[in-house]
């Protein structure tokens, strides 16, 4: 069973460009609750929307992820 963790930067990546969750829902057409629950790691988006958040934010897929789950072994599991 996988661990729940920071799997994604969404979060990070609103920050970095100054825009909101909020901006981010209505850009998706999806509730201001959904993209927290993004944002906080609590659930991750389909495949499909994180390709929808990649465009809307003008970044690689790549960078809305978290380069590896090895980040999450070290302060779970040692």
């Amino acid at each position: 069973m996988m661990k729940s963790g920071n799997y994604n930067r969404i979060k990070e990546v609103l920050e970095e460009q100054g825009r909101t969750q909020t901006w981010l829902a209505k850009k998706l057409n999806i509730t201001f609750r959904q993209v927290n629950s993004y944002c906080s790691n609590a659930s991750q988006p389909s495949i499909p929307v994180l390709y929808d958040i990649s465009i809307l934010l003008q970044t690689p897929v790549s960078e809305l992820l978290r380069e590896s789950s090895d980040e999450l072994l070290k302060t779970d599991d040692l």
